[in-house]
């Protein structure tokens, strides 16, 4: 056989030969609520801050950006409230009204106090194949600004493609999980408030009003009250234990929704209708369940996933329709005998597409970090 037919032969066996399949998969993570850090300036502790595991969340993103997954398509999902920007103030204060401008100013503390982090993020989208995708929260509203996204694109030198409300592929269905309540529901028609104001502002829905002119200040003496599920038992337990807290705050509330019925202002528009619903619903910490449920009624979806309750959860009705929430990474109390005390768990969702093609397979999983010989007590 002579030189062209060996030539010829060698094109035809590798014309032949399979494409490599790629590997792929996708983690999701939700409400993380990185605030300014947990140290301020002078050295002292923040105690509002909530994020306390920036050391492990780096290890996360070197885990499934190298080892095993270094030649994996990996895209991560942050499913809303990456940042809190309802708890971190702006030069002493705590605002309700969020200019881009603002929301700019605080986001870079933030990063500042986290910059391990972000510094982590950077080197994970940097690897070929390593793509990050960010849904907007509640908490983090701040990331409908075009000036924010492009802060954070600088910040670790990507593109991350950024979702409003809803992403959904392959037959799953990726939220924050705000818009299904009454309290935390966003205008998708007016992200912004522009009628008498010198500047456009966040159209921020109810319940970001209530946390920060009312829940915040009762933080400041309680740490704890937004962190204890279910909340029903909570208001019991307040009730019986500490009775002076009940009454005020009980007061504190009527007063608050008569000001809010009867305050005509621009920076805010909550209609009556709008007030009586949230009341009826007492939507604070729902299960979204039931509206997960309803999703899954369109043939096209066959998997939900939220988060915003910061309670980790699974549910499957029949064989191909299943729920997920990521839960938060973000310490929790539960008054539930089942689960009595304080709980921490870093769960996230993992979603692993087959080799040989087909619809994603999910699994909810705790991340544990590498192994440490100590760490700091997160104190609050």
């Amino acid at each position: 056989m002579d030189a062209t037919t060996n030539s010829e032969a060698s094109a035809t066996e590798n014309s032949s030969s399979p494409t490599p399949v790629i590997k792929k998969i996708k983690i999701v993570i939700s409400d993380l609520h990185l605030g300014k850090g947990r140290t301020v300036f002078g050295g002292g502790t923040n105690s509002l801050e909530e994020f306390y595991y920036s050391e492990r969340l780096v290890e996360f993103f070197q885990y499934y950006s190298s080892g095993q997954f270094k030649d994996f398509e990996v895209e991560l999902i942050i499913n809303g409230d990456f940042f809190n920007f309802l708890q971190v103030d702006f030069r002493g204060h705590f605002l309700t009204v969020f200019t881009e401008g603002v929301c700019l100013e605080v986001m870079k503390s933030i990063v500042e106090g986290h910059r391990k982090v972000f510094e982590a993020m950077k080197t994970f989208a940097a690897r070929p194949g390593c793509s990050i995708t960010y849904i907007v929260g509640n908490h983090d509203m701040a990331m409908l600004w075009p000036a924010c996204r492009e802060y954070l694109n600088q910040t670790i030198d990507a593109n991350i493609r950024f979702k409003n409300i809803v992403y959904f592929f392959d037959g799953v269905h990726i939220e924050h999980g705000h818009m299904h309540e009454a309290a935390n529901r966003m205008d998708p028609r007016r992200f912004f408030l522009k009628k008498d104001l010198a500047e456009p502002i966040l159209n921020l829905p109810f319940g970001s009003h209530f946390f920060v002119e009312l829940v915040l200040k009762i933080k400041q003496k309680y740490p704890f009250v937004d962190k204890i599920r279910p909340f029903s038992r909570m208001v019991r337990w307040i009730f019986l234990n500490e009775t002076a807290m009940a009454i005020s705050g009980f007061f504190q509330l009527i007063k608050y929704f008569l000001k809010t019925t009867f305050l005509k202002d621009p920076r805010r528009q909550v209609s009556f209708k709008r007030l009586f619903q949230i009341i009826v619903e007492s939507a604070i910490f729902p299960d979204l369940g039931e509206s997960a449920h309803k999703i899954l009624a369109d043939e096209r979806v066959n998997m939900v996933i939220f988060g915003h309750t910061h309670v980790y959860q699974y549910r499957q009705w029949g064989q191909e329709k299943e729920y997920f929430n990521t839960g938060t990474w973000t310490e929790l109390t539960s008054l539930d005998i089942v689960s009595l005390g304080k709980i921490t768990k870093l769960t996230y969702v993992l979603l692993e597409y087959p080799e040989k093609g087909g619809r994603p397979r999910g699994r909810l999983k705790e991340w544990r970090g590498f192994h440490r010989i100590e760490e700091d007590v997160a104190v609050s």
